[in-house]
């Protein structure tokens, strides 16, 4: 029997991106014999799904799905929009849309350990779509909104699921009002729902930037504080909702078409398929020459 090397389990790990453990025990099993350990480990799925795990999931979709007083917007994501665009993981979105509504979990981890109604974790439901579908797939995030029947959600989904926003408006059923603005988030992107939400180190940290540049512009310290102060204003309007131009009628602020509905706007969520998650640029030559010289 020939001796398994610390040198013959690297390749191996390279070749399949298995655990250090699983290839010293293919190439035990396997007498050394480096092509039957590749296909010891393909058979017992661990080769494909440690494979998987190392890839870079920033496609896939961002979706809503209420049920009465409840609704939830969450991203799972997949590797290729192509994928993200079939039946099958179309299914598994809205199978863990109702799961999450139903169960209402705390944490991403809860969520992930939850039992579904099939008998399995949502981690083990989802590393089954894996299994079937080809690519690595990952539940990211998620939030859950809760009203009364006196408010009212709003959802929008741009591009079928690229950008996804969910809010809350209270004292108003108001239904298209609340799309209209979920759309208006969508579309501008800000922060925060209103000024006091703005975290006061960041307020200062604009403040500090904004003093200087007047400074440097040359103005007389005397009208520095109050130009500040102004051009604070175009800040808050960058990062605030309420006080931005409505997207569908400029010439109100935001603030007032949600108080023409009656309604106080008091939270919103909105994601972006695969934004923060570094996307990996493969040069399709450099592979092809990689797996040449490989072999």
């Amino acid at each position: 029997m020939a001796a398994v090397t610390a040198q013959m389990v690297k390749e191996l790990r390279e070749k399949t991106g298995a655990g250090m453990m699983d290839c010293k025990k293919a190439l035990t099993q396997t007498d050394g014999d480096m092509d039957a350990a590749v296909d010891f480990l393909r058979e017992k799925g661990l080769a494909s799904a440690a494979k998987k795990a190392d890839r870079i999931a920033a496609e896939g979709t961002v979706s809503v799905e209420t049920d009465g007083n409840k609704a939830v917007i969450f991203e799972i994501n997949a590797e290729t929009d192509f994928v993200a665009k079939n039946d099958a993981f179309q299914q598994l979105v809205s199978e863990i849309g109702t799961h999450l509504l139903k169960t209402e979990p705390a944490s991403l981890e809860e969520a992930l350990a939850s039992e579904m109604e099939n008998g399995l974790t949502v981690q083990d439901h989802i590393s089954n779509a894996v299994a079937k579908i080809g690519e690595k797939i990952t539940l990211r995030r998620f939030e859950i909104f809760e009203k009364t029947d006196n408010d009212t959600f709003g959802a929008y989904l741009h591009m079928g699921g690229r950008i996804g926003v969910l809010l809350l408006i209270e004292g108003t059923t108001n239904e298209e009002a609340a799309k209209d603005v979920a759309m208006h988030i969508a579309a501008i992107n800000p922060k925060y729902v209103s000024r006091d939400e703005v975290p006061e180190e960041e307020v200062e940290r604009e403040r500090k930037v904004l003093t200087e540049q007047a400074l440097n512009e040359g103005k007389p310290e005397n009208i520095v504080a109050k130009m500040v102060e102004g051009r604070l204003g175009k800040f808050f309007e960058d990062v605030v909702v309420l006080d931005q131009a409505f997207v569908k009628d400029s010439d109100q602020k935001v603030r007032d078409f949600v108080k023409s509905t009656g309604g106080t706007l008091k939270s919103f969520v909105r994601y972006a398929v695969g934004e923060g998650i570094e996307k990996r640029e493969d040069n399709f030559a450099d592979e092809v020459m990689n797996q040449v010289k490989g072999n």
